[in-house]
């Protein structure tokens, strides 16, 4: 059975610029990097745009599903009644090509900091959003149904009492005859 799609990711193209600025200052910060940049420039260029194409998040009715990864690929879905925080980041480089970084954290992950960590997302403000509200309406969905159970099982037992003492009458009016 697949879920209904309430919204899918796009990525800001902008995040391949963000990526060779933090790969630029971070070669020249390592001296040893500078003289690999004629080298590594080209070949990011090559590998950004497949990177962005192969990333994709889709928030569904229950649940957040992440897909990222050129040779090693990563699939992660994540229910939205665990996820505890949806954190977003602006650091200065981001802030210069308006992008966020999104962290979702979840209940009894094992591991410290975010669990999936998605950069780029365009209008990131609405899809944090977006996930916030799906997961309220998944967890009251969750309660409802957990509540029509209980009632379920209140009921059950009280037709099933009930018709004990059917049983006990009906026995007591055979054996007055």
């Amino acid at each position: 059975m697949s879920e209904k799609i309430v919204l899918e990711a796009t990525f800001n193209p902008s995040v391949k610029t963000y990526w060779l600025l933090s790969l630029l200052l971070f070669s020249t910060l390592i001296v040893i990097g500078i003289p690999l940049l004629v080298l590594s420039i080209p070949i990011f260029y090559l590998i950004s745009s497949k990177m962005i194409a192969a990333m994709s998040a889709i928030i569904t009715e229950r649940k957040l599903i992440v897909k990222k990864g050129i040779f090693n690929k990563e699939e992660k879905t994540i229910p939205l009644e665990k996820i505890t925080d949806v954190a977003m980041t602006q650091g200065p480089l981001m802030r210069m090509f308006n992008l966020y970084r999104l962290s979702f954290e979840t209940a009894g992950q094992s591991a410290q900091g975010a669990l999936v960590s998605l950069i780029g997302i365009e209008d990131a403000i609405n899809f944090r959003e977006t996930i916030l509200s799906q997961k309220d309406k998944a967890v009251q969905g969750n309660r409802y149904t957990a509540e029509v159970e209980t009632n379920t099982k209140d009921d059950f037992a009280l037709l099933l009492q009930s018709t004990q003492r059917i049983e006990a009458l009906l026995e007591k009016l055979v054996n007055s005859k």
